[in-house]
């Protein structure tokens, strides 16, 4: 997670909310990073989690990432949780909550959902204060002062 907060310090040099991914192999190695270039990239879906997922499949040359881990600095998007899914990676690590967007337990739960045939571990929590106060001094910066 720490990895994935140094991305996350990344992202508002261009203008993007500090969001930070990695993906973990099997033998814990970090075989994708990536921070949110929604903004950089002028890409709606450029979001950590599918960047981080989409250089993890080109380096091991499949889109599958069974055995893997994915781990992001706040709670997965129901576009994001869905490509985790979809990725069939093995767990989801993330640190804050998003009550607002949030789609691994908190508005919606798509990576537990019995309906789907792949349902991730979700681990939740992990460094959430460091990942709350990277968005919370980004977004303060950003709304006009009453």
């Amino acid at each position: 997670m720490r990895e994935a907060l140094s991305e996350a310090e990344q992202a508002p040099r261009t203008g993007d909310v500090p969001i930070g991914a990695v993906v973990v192999d099997a033998e814990g190695r970090i075989v994708s990073r990536a921070r949110n270039v929604r903004e950089a990239n002028a890409d709606p879906a450029g979001h950590a989690e599918i960047v981080a997922l989409r250089s993890a499949a080109q380096a091991a040359g499949t889109w599958r990432l069974t055995g893997h881990t994915l781990v992001v600095t706040l709670e997965p998007c129901a576009m994001c949780a869905g490509a985790a899914v979809l990725a069939r990676v093995d767990r989801i690590v993330f640190g804050a909550l998003d009550p607002k967007a949030g789609a691994a337990g908190s508005l919606w739960d798509i990576p537990r959902d019995q309906r789907l045939n792949h349902r991730p571990e979700v681990v939740p929590g992990i460094l959430a204060a460091e990942s709350h106060e990277l968005l919370d001094y980004f977004f303060a910066s950003h709304r006009p002062v009453r």
